[in-house]
């Protein structure tokens, strides 16, 4: 009886560890900083009244993969355009012939820069808390006066499609597409608000707290960027998928996802397509996901796995970044 007893614990470890052996074989097939995430299926986007490019699709599906348990950082990039010398987007000046009507100074190598109001303010117009700042990139976030000393672990910012694709190639990675991205944004939850469950938590990301863009009561202890991986990580052990900065895909912008539905791996890759009516002139727009620190109840609101913007490939900004996933083997 003994004998028999110990063959079935024999029989149920070695189920147990064959049960484990692929998914931990699977999590060695990332390389370090990186998170496995297991294929499968769920319904992408959300349907509101308010946001209709977020219209959901059911049955999308996505193969395993692995993804930057956070986003790329200071010192990551820092270390690209060491051994590279790459210059990004918003460090080169505008060129002449393709800008011909621009004097001199307006075609100055510079980036939009978030500036708050003043404190006396009553009113200030849409939008009108972006500046065009002069000198503002990656290594000076808010113009060439300020610096990233002391902020290796914040994410890299001021950083358009063209920087994020330059940096994928360089270390053997890729961009992820929309479906991968929220897929693991979700963190298991299929269905919920937030990557956390169905309750906003001013303590689960860096967000905005009080009326944007006039004061923010900092009660989540951050005005501005945080430092990667402040804050609690989703079901995949994902860091900042909500919060603190915006992060591209390699989608182009459509409204809604009629065309992921019941689809293996959909991307949306016809750039003539792209097309956001709340940006009429502009073309070629690409899928950004994950909201940021200007995201407030009163405005944006997109702190959310299905929430999404269009935003120029040649944009960068005080609150875009991005991280990167790699096809698993």
């Amino acid at each position: 009886m003994q004998n028999r007893f110990f063959l079935f614990l024999f029989f149920f470890f070695l189920l147990c560890a064959l049960a484990i052996a692929p998914s931990a074989l699977a999590n060695n097939s990332c390389s370090e900083g990186m998170v496995f995430i297991n294929g499968g299926t769920f319904r992408m986007g959300a349907d509101s009244d308010r946001f209709p490019e977020e219209r959901s699709a059911d049955n999308v599906s996505v193969s395993s993969f692995c993804i930057d348990a956070h986003e790329v950082t200071n010192a990551e990039f820092a270390k690209f355009v060491k051994e590279t010398g790459y210059k990004t987007v918003a460090e080169i000046p505008l060129s002449k012939e393709e800008f011909p009507d621009l004097s001199e100074e307006q075609r100055l190598a510079g980036s939009l820069v978030f500036q708050p109001p003043k404190e006396d303010a009553q009113t200030v117009a849409f939008l009108g808390w972006w500046t065009w700042t002069v000198g503002a990139n990656w290594q000076h976030p808010f113009g060439k006066d300020s610096s990233i000393k002391n902020k290796d672990n914040y994410p890299v910012v001021h950083i358009s499609y063209k920087d994020a694709e330059a940096y994928a190639k360089w270390i053997g990675k890729s961009i992820p597409t929309e479906a991968q991205w929220e897929y693991a944004a979700r963190g298991g939850l299929d269905g919920a608000t937030y990557a956390w469950g169905d309750q906003y938590s001013e303590k689960r990301a860096n967000t905005w707290q009080g009326i944007f863009p006039f004061f923010n009561t900092k009660a989540d202890g951050y005005k501005g960027l945080a430092p990667v991986g402040s804050f609690p990580s989703n079901g995949y052990g994902l860091y900042d998928m909500t919060g603190n900065v915006w992060e591209w895909t390699s989608d182009f912008f459509e409204v809604g996802h009629d065309r992921m539905a019941h689809q293996h791996n959909p991307i949306t890759s016809d750039r003539h397509k792209s097309f956001d009516p709340k940006k009429p002139d502009e073309s070629v727009l690409h899928v950004i996901k994950g909201g940021s620190y200007l995201c407030a109840p009163n405005y944006c609101s997109r702190y959310r796995p299905a929430a999404r913007e269009s935003e120029s490939p040649d944009t960068g900004t005080t609150h875009i970044g991005f991280r990167l996933v790699k096809n698993s083997i």
